[in-house]
């Protein structure tokens, strides 16, 4: 193989953005600092540029081939229907042509082409729906559940290092940014108050080979479910992460773009789906470090982005100046951490005002959620919609589940979470139980019980559909017979408008 210069590269660029190259269909190219891509009917062709910066190195035609190889093994288990294969650039008598068995001069990786309209950042908010971000959690816990896991400790020392450059590269923008100094302090004590617990996460197989670079560009609705596309190839200790940290990106993405509830929920829907919840959890004392560092790696790009410009530097610095006050929003204490139990029966709505209500409780991206239904299931190995026997439902069942998400919370507000327990908590021992788990961590306590008509809870446990409850107006008429026994808990009129509730809980939580 030979090497491909600017000058071949001019040449390869023009070939593939000639509409003859691709049977005469139209050929919209998109370059970004590393690649320039041809879209051209249903195809798309990704060049590697001949560049280099201090954290890739496509500078020579077989460092191009190996990171095209390395693209094509990267994403191919996170998108098997994009990424078709490696397409050769070679040189014939008649000229450069696409494949072909002449001399190689450069290398394309082939993908399906998919509406780039589709990816997640240019969506419209409305359609980050609950379903929708249910299926990119369960994509995301099963990217991370197939990567590779890393035990070399020396994967903090590189976080450390790319953290360090990150403030360096910062600092050198001037004041532009604002108090670069302060927060690179604040950076330095966080990672080391947090190295114990970095450390003993490698060990524990937190940190593996994942996506690297998951945010919402790099998300796109392929046959309407989400995939996830261009994980980094070309720097293994970058793509060489905590599962955290990969997961932060995206909910950073969100936080910064004002949409807090699919943040809040997609972290929630990542905790009910892993196999190992408390480990999680503890883990969630590094997540504002983590969001922090996301959003100011993105003003690192956009300081650099502003540098290299010949126009449109003043958007570029107005971007960096906006992530960067992100990275210290998101790095500041965010007070104490607080238990709210909802109770109530079947039907009175506790999941859907929890969910409501925990992107506003606590730091970025909220309160974790933890829901009976869901802690059920998960201690009897079953899938959150697959429905449970009876005997699933006993007392001594219930009891373990209890216990279950009592255990969950105290990882949680130990990790200095806020934390909304969403479970019916008829019996007094269960309500007493949470005061005595709040109180042993510090945390302020506050619960509501939620109450509505009969005909109301069945109406709403019918009309259920994807719903992890197995509740049926027969457990309605059930639990109707409880005794609750003395409940000293503020009640509320689970019929009001949901927005009214809300208020409810906030006032009601307020003199309690």
């Amino acid at each position: 193989m030979g090497e491909a210069g600017t000058d071949d590269q001019a040449a390869v660029f023009a070939l593939l953005a000639d509409p003859r190259t691709h049977g005469g269909a139209p050929v919209t190219r998109i370059d970004t600092h590393a690649a320039s891509v041809f879209l051209a009917g249903p195809d798309a062709y990704k060049v590697k540029r001949a560049v280099r910066f201090p954290f890739l190195d496509f500078s020579t035609l077989e460092k191009r081939h190996a990171a095209c190889t390395g693209e094509m093994e990267v994403n191919r288990a996170n998108a098997p229907m994009l990424y078709l294969g490696l397409v050769p650039v070679t040189r014939t008598p008649q000229g450069l042509a696409l494949g072909g068995g002449g001399e190689v001069v450069e290398w394309a990786v082939h993908l399906r082409r998919f509406d780039e309209t589709k990816t997640l950042d240019r969506l419209d908010p409305e359609s980050l729906t609950d379903p929708l971000l249910a299926s990119l959690a369960a994509r995301i816990l099963d990217s991370h559940g197939r990567a590779k896991v890393r035990t070399d400790p020396r994967w903090i020392d590189a976080f450390v290092q790319e953290a360090r450059a990150t403030l360096a590269d910062l600092m050198t923008a001037g004041d532009g940014l604002g108090p670069v100094n302060a927060y690179g302090a604040d950076v330095e004590q966080a990672l080391a108050v947090l190295a114990p617990l970095l450390r003993a996460r490698g060990t524990a197989g937190a940190v593996r080979r994942c996506h690297g670079d998951l945010h919402l560009r790099n998300i796109a609705l392929v046959d309407g479910a989400p995939v996830l596309f261009d994980a980094i190839e070309f720097n293994e200790a970058i793509a060489t992460c905590d599962v955290l940290y990969d997961l932060a990106f995206l909910l950073m993405d969100l936080w910064h773009r004002g949409l807090p509830v699919p943040a809040n929920r997609l972290l929630n829907r990542y905790v009910w789906g892993t196999p190992e919840p408390a480990a999680l959890l503890d883990g969630l004392a590094a997540l504002p470090l983590f969001l922090s560092l996301r959003a100011a790696i993105r003003a690192k790009v956009a300081v650099d982005l502003a540098r290299r410009a010949t126009d449109g530097a003043d958007t570029a610095c107005a971007e960096a100046r906006s992530y960067f006050e992100t990275a210290r929003a998101l790095l500041a204490p965010g007070g104490s951490p607080l238990l709210l139990a909802i109770g109530g029966l079947s039907g009175t709505g506790k999941s859907t005002l929890a969910a409501r209500l925990a992107p506003g409780i606590g730091g970025a991206p909220g309160a974790i959620h933890l829901r009976s239904d869901i802690e059920r299931k998960r201690l009897f190995g079953c899938g959150e919609l697959e429905r449970l026997p009876p005997d699933a439902y006993g007392a001594e069942a219930t009891a373990r589940t209890y216990t279950q998400m009592r255990t969950l919370a105290a990882h949680a507000l130990k990790a200095g979470r806020s934390v909304i327990l969403d479970a019916v908590h008829a019996r007094p021992e269960e309500r007493s139980a949470l005061a005595d788990l709040a109180a042993a961590h510090g945390a302020p306590f506050h619960r509501v019980w939620l109450e509505a008509p009969r005909d109301l809870l069945h109406s709403r446990v019918e009309a259920r559909r994807d719903d992890a409850s197995d509740a049926t107006a027969a457990v309605v008429d059930l639990q109707a017979g409880f005794d609750v026994g003395p409940l000293d808990w503020p009640r509320l009129d689970a019929g009001l408008p949901l927005s009214d509730l809300a208020q409810e809980v906030e006032r009601a939580t307020t003199t309690t």
